[in-house]
């Protein structure tokens, strides 16, 4: 199937990813752009797992208040380097993930942080877990993981804090 350079560029705009890995994805997916972006966020997440092991001391502190001053939180997102924190992608990342905060409420940031013994439900405690508030089809995790692949990066949710008057 020959491949459009039209299809190339929308499936880059979508995704950041290069020119052949795009085309290469568009072979794939047989022209389909949906399935295209499905293949290159799969290759991304394989990317961002080989990463894991390495350590993210830089980032960003995102603070954000919301309600007229009656709820407030704030989100470390660590990354790997000053660069890539200062990013248009990784800043909008650290104010999303504020924003999710003051709107869930969760306690923790993955479901290893559960105390033992403890039935809590993941998705309702968990940031990583929750589904995204501007994309309920999406977790967070999932969100990050893709910023993640985008960056090159290992780029991580280190902690986070919500205050609300009265509590």
């Amino acid at each position: 199937m020959e491949i459009s350079v039209t299809q190339i560029k929308e499936l880059r705009d979508k995704t950041s990813a290069g020119v052949m890995e795009c085309k290469r994805a568009l072979q794939q997916a047989e022209g389909n752009v949906g399935r295209a972006c499905d293949i290159l966020r799969e290759q991304g997440l394989a990317r961002a797992e080989k990463k894991a092991d390495r350590v993210a001391s830089q980032g960003l502190v995102e603070a954000y208040v919301h309600g007229g001053g009656r709820i407030g939180s704030m989100v470390e997102l660590n990354c790997e380097t000053d660069f890539v924190a200062h990013t248009d992608e990784f800043k909008s990342l650290v104010h999303d993930l504020a924003l999710q905060v003051a709107a869930t409420d969760p306690r923790f940031v993955s479901s290893v942080e559960i105390p033992e013994g403890e039935k809590l439900n993941p998705e309702e405690v968990c940031l990583l877990a929750q589904p995204f508030i501007k994309d309920p089809s999406r977790r967070i995790s999932d969100i990050v993981a893709d910023v993640s692949a985008k960056m090159g990066e290992k780029v991580a949710v280190r902690r986070f804090a919500r205050f609300e008057l009265g509590k």
